[in-house]
């Protein structure tokens, strides 16, 4: 029982390390639930995630107004779906920048990673869940069907949460 947070923290790992983005949900002043697709830079086996941000943005503004987000991945031709709940913070941490940085993010960053406005957010994991399931159709069917005949309830795979 001693290592299960670790393993579980190793699963979600495992899960997301393929999944390029998220949809990533902040809280506005107002109180509404905003999302918009974000590129995870990395995700470190002490449960904490990286993105890069405009540091002058909306989204921004609303983690310094509540650091509250939320991280949906979702890869449907594996049945792999991850939900991530977290608190970010802000930082211009430049060898944070300099270690995560990489040519392509020059399309959003046009001065490279010398640009003012570049930002990092980190998202500390408080609670994540997920849910993966075998990826063969037939296996499915083979389920649904022995649920049915069984009377028992259908299990399409691993559902898991994970408390950090």
């Amino acid at each position: 029982m001693k290592n299960e947070p670790k393993e579980n923290l190793n699963k979600l790992i495992e899960l997301i390390k393929d999944i390029d983005f998220t949809m990533m949900t902040t809280v506005d002043d107002d109180g509404c639930l905003r999302s918009r697709p974000m590129s995870t830079q990395k995700v470190s086996e002490d449960g904490v995630m990286w993105f890069f941000t405009g540091y002058e943005s909306g989204k921004s503004h609303e983690i310094e107004h509540d650091s509250h987000v939320n991280l949906s991945y979702a890869k449907p031709s594996d049945n792999v779906f991850v939900s991530v709940s977290g608190k970010a913070t802000l930082t211009k941490d430049r060898a944070k920048i300099e270690e995560l940085w990489s040519p392509a993010l020059k399309a959003w960053f046009p001065g490279g990673k010398d640009d003012p406005n570049v930002g990092l957010i980190k998202v500390v994991i408080e609670n994540a869940e997920y849910w993966d399931s075998p990826n063969s159709a037939v296996t499915h069917l083979i389920g649904f069907v022995k649920a049915t005949l069984s009377g028992e309830s259908y299990d399409p795979g691993e559902n898991k949460k994970i408390n950090m």
